[in-house]
């Protein structure tokens, strides 16, 4: 089962940042009123425990509720802008990043095992 850790605020960034020097950080950005969004989420949460990737941390970020969070990660991380989109941060920079139905956690364990 996923341990969604919400990101609500800007400052979360610069922890984020911090402990993917410790362990793999991921970010899902997700739009609540979109059903790939919602699909992708779904996706995801099916496929975590098989997916061993417990070692890592997992951030949930509500797209309509904080938009402006979405687009400091953009900025600090150099990815453009989607919704839904999943995101691996490793030692401060984004390694991975996918969107829509091509967010699958294999990619995510293949670029863990480089």
């Amino acid at each position: 089962m996923i341990s969604w850790q919400p990101l609500t605020q800007p400052e979360q960034l610069t922890d984020i940042v911090r402990e993917s020097h410790e362990q793999p950080v991921m970010i899902f950005k997700h739009s609540t009123s979109c059903s790939i969004s919602a699909a992708a989420k779904s996706k995801l949460e099916r496929q975590w425990d098989e997916a061993g990737l417990q070692e890592a941390k997992i951030y949930y970020l509500d797209l309509l509720r904080y938009r402006p969070i979405s687009a400091e990660i953009a900025q600090q991380f150099g990815v453009r802008h989607e919704s839904p989109q999943l995101l691996l941060i490793q030692d401060g920079e984004c390694r991975y990043d996918a969107s829509h139905m091509g967010i699958r956690l294999s990619d995510i364990k293949n670029q863990l095992a480089q």
